[in-house]
């Protein structure tokens, strides 16, 4: 009997992509006598793959998938290089394709290196290297200020996840489809566009569950932000969730209980606004803390000294809940009101002790539910996004999901 050699052959495709061929060969002579075929052991299949975008090509889309797929045989590895930065991509269930996940670098040299493996376990490797098009967008995505300055903080359940442009974004579908959030504790959530299509907001259905990590990655380069032009750098960040603080504020009850992981832990006699104006009541609905400050001087919107109502007052351990100049903090005066009475211009008043204490434990997210007042604070004043229905939430992502 006679075995012709194994051989390896690498063919390269010109248009259409580029082809990877592993073939085994068997012929054999005159058998003896007596001998059964069954004697006679064949190799296995070729193993044969095509990459497109083919060697060589050029002009290719950054926003374009790159595909491998085996024809025979299985794909043991895939690698695609974008100006340096690995690609990852998807197999399917039989590893006979894969199918790159987000965008490339523009007018980047690129490279896939695919090893696949025939049935026998023997393997071969292709390369396929191709030049995208494009040119660098100039937008620029930056994270919500209070994020960026509390970044090495601990999160409440009510964290959103607020990404803004500086320019209004034309494919909104292109950018929301390359934000990804990966969470220890997945729950559903969706994006939704405010300021003309330069913020974008990504929120849980309900909260997040408490103690976990939530991470974003902004896959935006490869993504294309409009005349020829396309991201070229990604934007991360995590997050980490603390315990469940929600504040349960009853305005017209004067008083505010603080639960911890569905534990009460605190009540807090409290002095909300005194509603002699539209301003100054209290917004009812689902408020988020944002950021606190030691000490802020707080004025009368609108009004300048020797206007009736004008006010500055140095104001000390104030928790931000809204953009309207809500705040959680010491009262500056009128201990009497606190359980009692509402006597405040629209912020939330407490004693010194328990304006420190939630000071101290106030984490940016934790929710603060108050109920009591026929005005309710709107869902983009400040973090109040749960004050939108969640049907009237997804209407604002590009993808409706």
């Amino acid at each position: 009997m006679h075995v012709n050699a194994i051989r390896t052959q690498l063919a390269l495709g010109a248009v259409t992509g580029t082809a990877l061929v592993m073939t085994t060969g068997c012929s054999g002579g005159n058998r003896a006598a007596g001998e059964s075929a069954e004697k006679i052991k064949m190799d296995a299949a070729a193993a044969r793959v095509l990459i497109t975008p083919g060697n060589g090509t050029s002009a290719v889309r950054p926003d374009r998938s790159v595909v491998v797929r085996a024809a025979s045989g299985r794909l043991a590895d895939v690698a695609l290089d974008s100006g340096g930065r690995n690609v990852s991509g998807e197999y399917n269930k039989s590893r006979t394709e894969w199918r790159s996940r987000w965008g490339l670098e523009p007018g980047a040299n690129i490279t896939v290196r695919v090893v696949a493996q025939n049935s026998d376990g023997r393997t071969a490797t292709a390369v396929s290297t191709f030049r995208t098009e494009g040119t660098p967008s100039t937008v620029t995505v930056s994270q919500d200020p209070v994020m960026e300055e509390r970044r090495k903080d601990t999160y409440g359940v009510g964290l959103p996840i607020i990404l803004n442009f500086d320019k209004a974004i034309k494919d909104r579908a292109a950018v929301e489809k390359a934000l990804q959030v990966v969470a220890d504790k997945p729950v559903e959530g969706a994006w939704h566009w405010f300021d003309d299509d330069k913020q974008v907001v990504y929120r849980p259905k309900f909260f997040w569950p408490a103690h976990q990590t939530v991470r974003l990655v902004a896959h935006l380069t490869g993504v294309p932000f409009g005349d020829n032009t396309y991201g070229t750098k990604d934007f991360t960040r995590t997050y980490r969730i603390g315990r469940a603080q929600v504040s349960h504020l009853d305005i017209a009850g004067h008083h505010m209980r603080v639960d911890w992981d569905g534990r009460p832990v605190r009540t807090i006699p409290i002095s909300a606004g005194n509603g002699e104006t539209h301003e100054y009541t209290t917004t009812s609905g689902i408020h988020l803390n944002m950021e606190k400050d030691e000490d802020v001087t707080m004025t009368s919107p609108g009004r300048g000294p020797g206007d009736p109502g004008y006010y500055s007052e140095l104001i000390h351990y104030a928790v931000r809940v809204s953009n309207a100049g809500e705040y959680l903090h010491q009262t500056p005066g009128d201990e009497d009101c606190l359980g009692n009475r509402n006597c405040s211009h629209g912020c939330i008043r407490q004693s010194r002790d328990d304006a420190i204490w939630y000071y101290k434990h106030s984490q940016p997210g934790d929710p603060v539910i108050a109920t009591g007042t026929d005005r309710q604070v709107e869902p983009d004043n400040g973090w109040s996004f749960y004050q939108m229905p969640w049907r009237k939430w997804l209407k604002g992502s590009a993808l409706h999901r």
